[in-house]
């Protein structure tokens, strides 16, 4: 086998990416680029029932946003191709033949019907194949292959002893032979198992370090059997810790979708930045020797070492997530922010141009997934209805008799401005508010409320004048005192 490190990532093209998924595919490029290697892409497809229309581009794409990008794959090709198990079909029968020659595997002539039956008669509800066809004679299989009745192809495992394998984050385990049941290696339909085609393509692309999750570790003993049995070089094995959601009592299971998005376009729709997702997702089940949050994926690629896996479960805590959006918007220039933001201006205001620049400086700090923009900035679109009781605030002292002096008055004052920018308007504001002998927060309010129709917004009194622009400002300002009279 190659000394150099090469990881693949092999997802079935099922339909989205969990972050499960998305994590082993990060780890297994962490691994390669840190040391040097190649990242690999290989689309394990040879379960054709459970196969989605358009799968494969959304594992294209996902990888692409992520920025996961691979060295080799059915795309981008390499000298270990095809890269897809189903143009790989005529592979497998050959190897799992030589295994039978070698009394390492066998056929099996077994009936649907029969094996329906020993499931149905078994008391023991994890009880597997009862290995009828183990010891058939040479001649009785001879026979049956003659007679054209279909078979698979099983593994003869060992009946005694115990199989031990290492794991880098798991260690050293065994597992007793009697619990390892023959598994099929090749099916009836010609195409291989999941498990067999697995090591076939990982010794055929040189694959040193297989990465997955924690619950493959009771396959492992029979992927090194079959290693074994070919006399081939183990890969180094790097299983992952299961990554659990919480429960609404406060308990954690397996993350699923009861817990909120688990997939990564759905974390994208929700609002979330591929960059935040992809440094959250690299911490749930790694920690870095310094224990910092923050990792650009370069960065990563310089801190990431297997030894720093945990074994321990890892919770998906989405507050946490959007703590790190959160924080990736506010390290973005105003003009990075506004490009990103752009299609979520344009949900909630279709038929104006604004300054989006302005827009997204009021926008950036206040914004933890993009999903919440349409919603803050639909008044800039259109006004909503409200009601005159909201010009009345405690703190701004505020109220129905002061609210139409204060909102003739900035009237006045605005419509004399020669020019309409941030500062003239709140120069011409503050300046009122003094001539007045009042709070700024006394002329301010009822300005806001009449130009917003909103309590809350993002920004205040002037960035929301200067943002809708002169016309619509004075024009929404006089119908506030229209409903104040």
């Amino acid at each position: 086998m190659s000394e150099k490190v090469r990881t693949r990532f092999a997802p079935s093209p099922t339909g989205f990416m969990h972050v499960g998924n998305l994590r082993t595919a990060l780890y297994e490029y962490l691994i390669a680029k840190s040391l040097g290697g190649t990242f690999v892409l290989r689309i394990e497809d040879t379960d054709q029932e459970r196969k989605v229309e358009g799968a494969v581009d959304i594992i294209y794409h996902t990888l692409k946003k992520a920025k996961l990008f691979h060295d080799e794959g059915p795309d981008v090709g390499g000298e270990y191709g095809p890269y897809v198990q189903s143009e790989r079909k005529d592979i497998y029968l050959p190897y799992a033949k030589q295994l039978i020659e070698n009394d390492k595997a066998y056929y099996c002539f077994c009936s649907k019907e029969r094996l329906d039956m020993l499931r149905e008669n078994s008391d023991d509800i994890g009880a597997g194949y009862d290995r009828h066809c183990r010891n058939l004679s040479q001649e009785e299989v001879q026979e049956k292959l003659n007679s054209g009745i279909p078979y698979v192809i099983r593994q003869k495992m060992p009946l005694e002893g115990t199989t031990t394998f290492e794991d880098a984050v798991f260690g050293t385990i065994s597992v007793d032979n009697s619990e390892l049941q023959d598994q099929i290696l090749v099916k009836a339909d010609g195409y291989p198992t999941y498990n067999f085609a697995n090591v076939i393509d990982d010794h055929t692309m040189n694959i040193t370090h297989v990465v997955r999750g924690s619950e493959y570790l009771s396959s492992t003993p029979k992927y090194n059997l079959l290693y074994e049995a070919f006399g081939w070089q183990i890969p180094t094995y790097v299983h992952l810790p299961l990554i659990m959601g919480k429960n609404d009592d406060g308990s954690v299971s397996k993350l699923s979708k009861r817990h909120g998005a688990t997939s990564f376009e759905d974390l994208i729709n929700d609002g979330f930045l591929p960059e935040a997702i992809i440094n959250y997702i690299a911490l749930l089940g790694w920690a870095p020797k310094d224990n910092r949050e923050m990792f650009t994926i370069e960065e990563l690629i310089e801190h990431f070492s297997v030894d720093g896996i945990s074994k321990s479960p890892a919770v998906f805590d989405y507050d946490k997530l959007e703590w790190f959006n959160g924080e990736y918007i506010k390290a973005m220039t105003t003009e990075q922010f506004a490009d990103t933001a752009m299609p979520y201006f344009r949900q909630a205001i279709r038929t104006k141009e604004l300054n989006w620049v302005k827009l997204a400086s009021i926008l950036q700090q206040r914004t933890t997934r993009l999903t919440q923009i349409p919603e803050k900035i639909a008044f800039f679109e259109e006004q909503p209805e409200y009601d005159k009781e909201m010009f009345v605030n405690k703190k701004s002292k505020t109220n129905l008799d002061n609210s139409p002096v204060m909102l003739k008055a900035a009237i006045e004052a605005l419509d004399a401005l020669p020019e309409w920018t941030h500062d003239s308007l709140h120069d011409s504001l503050m300046e009122l508010a003094k001539t007045l002998e009042v709070k700024n927060g006394t002329v301010m309010w009822p300005v806001r409320i009449a130009a917003s129709g909103m309590t809350v917004t993002p920004g205040g009194a002037v960035e929301i004048l200067d943002i809708l622009g002169r016309e619509e400002s004075m024009s929404r300002l006089k119908k506030g005192l229209a409903k104040l009279s």
